[in-house]
């Protein structure tokens, strides 16, 4: 029986999680808390950039409408982001052609860059700082600035690191996306083998258990009719399926309340293995049970994994075959614990055995051994007539460095 996850269960019965840190949904700062931002570096950086410029155009009302404007062109961000870009150029643009102080009128620009090559639009970002290079070649030309070579240069740079910063803050966010999405798709994968795991405990459980009285009870009535001095060894063995199965069960359930924890001893594994070939021999088979209750080396996952394979091949061999004898087998080879359960039953249709579908103990018994890296085989008995006797042989790998 599986133990439950640290992170607990959540009301469906999978595994309830606590995001790590920085899991969240994370968009950036919101547009206008950027708008503002810029608005204030622009006017107050202006004025004071300003009161250092003499000779400079006084800043008026026009000046303060121009240095609003780019950060206002920043609110497209999210309806209409195409029109950041050549809004702030422009406003920038025509402050300065208008003749006022020079300052940081220039930061809306520059964000727009940023958050457009973040949004994805490289074409517009990489087109913006191209025309701010060739402005500023164009400009420096027209005055006859004899070192145009050096501020066209660094504004190319400034523009391209811009374009550069905002690439890395999209690439960035979509690492997170993907993560989340990994994330997401990790924890759905663990609820959904939770749900198998409980789905194949409850099976083993409950199949088995019912099958056992369901024999026994057949058995106890033919026996209370004609020899009424075995009828108590039936109904005893009666009571302890029924007592086994309602404490498992109880763990089950107990798992999905958070109310029973599980403990170490609780976990079936190969010391109760003579437990299952007794209450098959009670029920009327002969069973033999051959190799020793503990093998080195063998795991608790393992140990309860060749626990439910023989408790569903001997359930399957008192419910189906129609045997009278069984030989369950527990051995170690190399690296490797091998379980087998021999039937001399009615065996299968192997003629049907490629359409044929498998039933939820069939099924679950081969989904548990494959979880830990064996295998699960279902061969006919050599040396009995053609459909005559099954061998379930499941072979499961244990911990690397293990082993006698």
């Amino acid at each position: 029986m599986q133990r439950g996850f640290s992170g607990g269960r959540g009301f469906d019965g999978g595994p309830r999680f606590s995001p790590g840190p920085g899991f969240g949904r994370r968009k950036g700062p919101p547009t206008s808390f950027i708008a503002i931002g810029v608005a204030l570096i622009q006017v107050l950086g202006t004025a004071f950039a300003a009161s250092h410029q003499a000779g400079a155009r006084p800043l008026d009302a026009l000046a303060l409408v121009q240095l609003l404007a780019g950060p206002a062109a920043l609110l497209l961000r999210r309806r209409m982001p195409v029109l950041m870009v050549p809004l702030t150029f422009a406003a920038a643009l025509a402050y300065l052609l208008a003749g006022y102080p020079w300052g940081p009128v220039v930061v809306s620009f520059a964000v727009s860059l940023m958050l457009s090559a973040a949004a994805g639009l490289r074409w517009l970002a990489w087109l913006g700082a191209g025309s701010a290079a060739a402005t500023v070649l164009l400009w420096s030309l027209l005055v006859g600035d004899e070192a145009w070579p050096l501020r066209f240069s660094a504004a190319a740079a400034w523009a391209a690191i811009l374009v550069l910063l905002g690439e890395g803050f999209r690439r960035r966010r979509e690492q997170l996306a993907e993560y989340r999405r990994r994330r997401a798709a990790a924890e759905q994968a663990e609820r959904d083998e939770y749900r198998l795991t409980l789905a194949r405990d409850i099976h083993d459980v409950v199949a088995h258990s019912l099958s056992m009285i369901n024999v026994q009870a057949s058995v106890a009535l033919h026996l209370g009719a004609n020899e009424p001095e075995r009828l108590r060894p039936a109904l005893e063995a009666i009571k302890a399926a029924s007592k086994e199965s309602l404490a498992e069960v109880r763990q089950l359930l107990g798992v999905l309340r958070e109310d029973a924890p599980l403990h170490p001893g609780a976990r079936p594994g190969l010391a109760r293995i003579p437990e299952l070939v007794e209450h098959a021999r009670l029920a009327g088979l002969r069973v033999d049970l051959e190799g020793p209750p503990e093998l080195p080396g063998a795991g608790e996952a393992q140990q309860e994994a060749a626990y439910r394979v023989v408790q569903e091949a001997l359930s399957n061999v008192r419910r189906h075959s129609g045997a009278s004898t069984a030989v369950v087998r527990l051995a170690l080879a190399g690296n490797t614990l091998e379980v087998t359960v021999d039937d001399d039953g009615a065996g299968l249709d192997w003629s049907k055995q490629g359409g044929a579908e498998p039933g939820n103990g069939l099924t679950g018994m081969r989904e548990r051994v494959e979880a830990l890296g064996g295998s699960l085989a279902l061969l006919p008995l050599d040396g009995l007539p053609p459909n005559r006797g099954l061998r379930v042989k499941a072979t499961l790998p244990l911990a690397e460095g293990t082993g006698p």
